[in-house]
Parts: C-alpha cells; sequence; structure tokens
C-alpha cells in the first residue's frame, strides 16, 4: 500500500506569510500531498537558557528567529486548500490555555470540514516556557494530560462540565464542535508519554532517526499497548526533517534526510521497508530560499518517491 505523504507549510523568516502559505498549500494538494502541517516555536532567546532540545551547546538554528503562528498558519492553509488535511506536529501544550485551544481546534475542523490532525507534546524550550506556559515546566505533562480531557469534553455532547487544575467549565453549550472526532497524535520520548499514548491517542509521531530506531520505538510500543490491552491499532505518522542541497551529500557523516533529492528519497524507502509508517510528514521549508523552490523540489521529491514505490 503506498504511504500517504504531508508536507510541512511555509513559517520561518524567509517566506512572507500571507501570500505563500496558501500558494504551498494549493500547490502541495495539486500535487497530491495528502496533509498538510505546522509546527510551533514562539520565540529565539539570545542567549538561551538551554541548547537546541535541552542539548547542552547545541545552537538553536538562525531560521527559528522567526516562526509564524502554527494555528493561524492552518487557518490560510483551509482556505486555500480542500481536501488535504491539516495537522500540528506539534502543539507545545503548556503554551496555551486547554479550553481556548480546544474550541481553536473544533472551530478550525468545523470550518474545514473535518480535516485537523492534532499533534500534541510537552515542549522542551525553557525560555518559551518563562515566557508563555500555563504551568511550571515540572508540570508539563500534567498539563497535556488536562488539555486532552478538555478535548474530550469541549469536543463532546453538550452540555459540557469540567474541573481541573487550570480549567473549570460549568454546564455550558460549547460550540462549534468538530466535524467529526479529531484524532490525537502524541510522541513517546520516556515511559510515561509511551503510556500517555497507547491509553489516550489515536496515533504515534516519531522523528525519523533511521530505520533502527523506528523499528526498535515502534517495538517497544506494541509491547506497551498489548501489556495495558489496547486493542485498536496506533497510527504512525513519521516527521521528517529534511535538509536539502541541489548536489548529493558527500562523506560519511550524511545524517538521515540530508542530501539531494534522491538521496531523501532513499532514506524515504528504507524508513517505509519497515512498514511501520502510515504517513511521511516531509518538512523541507529550513533549507530553501522561498515559497518557488519549495513547492518545486516538494513537487520533485514527490514525484520521485511514488517513482521508488514509496
Amino acid at each position: 500500500m503506498t504511504i500517504a505523504l504531508g508536507l510541512g507549510l511555509p513559517q520561518m523568516k524567509q517566506y512572507a506569510i500571507g501570500r505563500d502559505v496558501p500558494l504551498v498549500a494549493r500547490t502541495a494538494e495539486e500535487t497530491g500531498y495528502a496533509s498538510l502541517w505546522v509546527f510551533e516555536r514562539i520565540l529565539f532567546p539570545e542567549p538561551p537558557a538551554q541548547g537546541l532540545y535541552g542539548i547542552p551547546g547545541l545552537p538553536w538554528p538562525d531560521r527559528y528567529r522567526s516562526v509564524a503562528d502554527p494555528l493561524v498558519t492552518l487557518t490560510l492553509a483551509a482556505a486555500a486548500s480542500e481536501r488535504a488535511r491539516l495537522g500540528t506536529s506539534v502543539l507545545v501544550a503548556p503554551l496555551h490555555l486547554p479550553f481556548q485551544l480546544a474550541r481553536s481546534l473544533a472551530t478550525l475542523d468545523a470550518a474545514s470540514g473535518g480535516r485537523v490532525v492534532a499533534g500534541l507534546g510537552t515542549g522542551w524550550s525553557l525560555d518559551e516556557y518563562a515566557a508563555a506556559a500555563v504551568a511550571p515546566f515540572a508540570r508539563r505533562g500534567a498539563v497535556l494530560d488536562e488539555l486532552l480531557d478538555v478535548c474530550a469534553a469541549v469536543w463532546g455532547p453538550d452540555p459540557v462540565a469540567y474541573e481541573g487544575e487550570l480549567t473549570t467549565i460549568a454546564p455550558s453549550e460549547v460550540g462549534p464542535k468538530p466535524q467529526r472526532p479529531i484524532p490525537v497524535y502524541l510522541p513517546a520520548n520516556s515511559p510515561k508519554a509511551s503510556r500517555r499514548l497507547v491509553d489516550r491517542a489515536d496515533g504515534w509521531m516519531p522523528a525519523a532517526m533511521g530505520p533502527g530506531p523506528l523499528t526498535a520505538g515502534w517495538q517497544k510500543i506494541q509491547e506497551l499497548a498489548a501489556e495495558r490491552g489496547r486493542e485498536r491499532p496506533v497510527a504512525v505518522t513519521v516527521r521528517v526533517n529534511a535538509s536539502y542541497s541541489a548536489q548529493p551529500y558527500e562523506g560519511d557523516d550524511r545524517r538521515p534526510f540530508q542530501g539531494s533529492v534522491a538521496q531523501i528519497v532513499q532514506d524515504l524507502a528504507e524508513h517505509a521497508a519497515t512498514g511501520i509508517a502510515d504517513e511521511f510528514l516531509l518538512d523541507l521549508q529550513g533549507t530553501m530560499r522561498d515559497a518557488k523552490e519549495l513547492v518545486d523540489v516538494a513537487a520533485e521529491v514527490y514525484e520521485a518517491a511514488r517513482a521508488a514505490g514509496v
């Protein structure tokens, strides 16, 4: 079976958001991409309290200096497209009030004809938490749990009622409702996060770091799902952060999805061969000069991937 391909929308500083997001959304859908995706970065600290992803000494990339709001970006894409699913990979749950985020996602789903996929996580940036979080970093897991509870309540039948640490909803009518149940995808970067995924989510959203790590992570999730009695399957969307170059990358230190279109497609094929992924989310925007290059390379990757049987 052919694996679905999704494309990351342009959010970074080299793009004119109001013009380029609709252009890329329309063109990607016409090319054949099944979904359109956004990520979340809210600021660029100078100097940062910690390295990228919390890794000491790892610098933040310059492309994070300006990243458009994910829900505004998805709204622009929704208006410019008709069929593609609209996903978040990921929204950092503690940077949002649970009730407001649940309503925003429900409204976007209703407006787009039932196309939203909610990828949610807890983030890692202490600077982002200091600027915008609704609870301390140490409480990030609890905030995500409450967000999941609030989403289930707000997206469900009226009257809606909920009482938690951050949210109190008196019995109320809350609308609009999503057109259909919004799929929730979660990462699984720790034992607790893996249990949350198995118990509460529709799908898993790992980052592509090689077929070996993907297979090992999937095996752990399957074992945990069996242990906890999960009967329904776990969908898998693999996030691919590609670093494109016009020429092939030479050298033994090439990272997965670094290099030419042929190299990126080769890595897609190797990951696809594991039989794990239902979908690849291909984010090419970081190494593109502008929207024209993004849509051109995205089309070339799509055609080459299909020709390779991905």
